[in-house]
């Protein structure tokens, strides 16, 4: 039996909008979208290793809020968790892993190819961010 090992993902807030990242690789996911993260590394919390993957992947400076209801499989071991960060400084920028961003509003969610494992997060982030500017 294999452990499971944790992706963390983060939905990423700034001014009312959610952060897409366009997958650059590998080729099976390259073009479509995502919510950015990646594994946590051995004796790493969630929130650092958000804080991590964000900093090393676009640049940025966030704070990791609180964890998005659900777990999402991805390829065996790993499971999807997602955590809903806030900007605090930089302007985010593609570096590894991705070749596009795009700032969504809750309302444009819908307008990029979102990986499957993403979708549900996706759904109850910018069902957050919809409570948020009510």
């Amino acid at each position: 039996m294999t452990n499971v090992r944790v992706v963390v993902g983060a939905a990423l807030f700034d001014g009312g909008r959610l952060l897409a990242a366009r997958r650059s690789a590998p080729p099976e996911l390259a073009g479509r979208w995502e919510l950015p993260g990646g594994k946590l590394e051995p004796g790493e919390s969630a929130e650092q290793a958000l804080v991590r993957e964000l900093r090393e992947e676009l640049g940025v400076e966030a704070e990791p809020l609180e964890r998005v209801g659900g777990e999402w499989p991805l390829r065996p071991p790993y499971v999807l968790h997602v955590w809903t960060a806030r900007l605090l400084a930089g302007e985010a920028r593609p570096l590894q892993d991705h070749d596009e961003l795009r700032w969504l509003t809750p309302d444009e969610v819908g307008d990029v190819d979102w990986l499957d494992q993403d979708r549900p997060a996706v759904a109850l982030a910018a069902g957050l961010l919809r409570r948020a500017e009510a």
